[in-house]
């Protein structure tokens, strides 16, 4: 069941540009939380993010790294889908997302395990006209066909998106960072055409490099959407994740390839999951996710031309 906290209702929430007296008709961004990690293929603990990333952007201006303001965005806080029953939680997340997708509106999911991001592109298949593209960022595939039986475990998400109407195939979707797979995916990706790009790859020809071949691949889908799974990022800025995997990417590599990628790509939505505060006293993922989620609506504020800046630089 969809509700929302106290923190949800806070003004101050989600770096002061929270506006719980309009509705997502009326806002630039709907943000929702997903907080569920029933999922979960590592070590779970994702499940208190939502609530926590918003008492945490309480303390935040909506400030780029560049100095930049986007104090004009209009952010509608849609409150958590909570409960236990996955298949509940599951079918209105798909239904909540689709209306949102028919409003246009721009928006962002914190999850949650990554399996939370299966019912929202399944809420984007059901109301978009033409393809979609996915941008995967993050340590692993998520390509396995099931789990332990399961078929909707973190582990299987890029399988579900595979299924839906709008992704023709594999070249529907772009991966960038992955640096561990198991057999079952290795040998998908041998015999399919994936767009893997390894964090090494991205040390060796650049993140710029690696992010203007996802533009080059992703620029004629009608729309985009991109997960983003914290573990992308090395351990040593983002421990607190169920799965970490050491040789990960840099906060600069990844604040460069987003800006290439929102610059120059209709992404519609993005999500934020796998952080696990539980599992780091110092809470560095959910301030690394705190600050990317910062960054990519200050890219979105951009395009609506609520971005002043400090400098003009041009």
């Amino acid at each position: 069941m969809r509700n929302r906290s106290r923190y949800s209702e806070m003004e101050s929430a989600w770096f002061g540009l929270n506006e719980p007296e309009i509705s997502e008709v009326s806002s630039d961004v709907v943000v929702f939380g997903i907080p569920f990690d029933g999922s979960e293929s590592g070590r779970g603990a994702a499940a208190e993010t939502p609530d926590l990333l918003r008492r945490n952007t309480m303390e935040a201006s909506p400030c780029t790294e560049d100095l930049d303001f986007f104090d004009q965005l209009k952010v509608y806080d849609g409150g958590d889908f909570r409960g236990t029953d996955r298949e509940t939680i599951y079918k209105e997340v798909e239904d909540y997302v689709a209306s949102i997708v028919d409003m246009r509106k721009k928006f962002t999911m914190i999850g949650g395990d990554h399996s939370v991001s299966i019912p929202v592109m399944k809420g984007i298949d059901k109301k978009i006209s033409g393809s979609l593209g996915i941008i995967n960022l993050g340590a692993y595939l998520d390509i396995r066909d099931d789990e332990d039986g399961d078929n909707l475990s973190s582990s299987t998400v890029m399988s579900r998106a595979l299924e839906l109407e709008s992704v023709a195939g594999p070249e529907n979707i772009y991966n960038i960072g992955i640096r561990a797979l198991n057999r079952q995916e290795f040998d998908k990706v041998k015999a399919g055409k994936f767009n893997v790009k390894t964090a090494k790859d991205c040390f060796v020809e650049g993140a710029e490099a690696v992010a203007l071949d996802c533009v080059a691949k992703m620029k004629d889908f009608d729309r985009i959407y991109l997960t983003f799974n914290i573990d992308v990022l090395d351990p040593g800025f983002a421990a607190g994740t169920g799965m970490p995997q050491l040789g990960g990417l840099t906060p600069r590599m990844i604040f460069d390839i987003l800006s290439i990628l929102f610059g120059r790509l209709n992404i519609m939505g993005f999500d934020m999951v796998e952080i696990a505060p539980a599992l780091d006293d110092s809470l560095t993922a959910m301030y690394a996710g705190r600050r990317l989620v910062k960054q990519m609506w200050a890219h979105w504020a951009a395009k609506l031309g609520k971005l002043e800046k400090l400098n003009d630089k041009e």
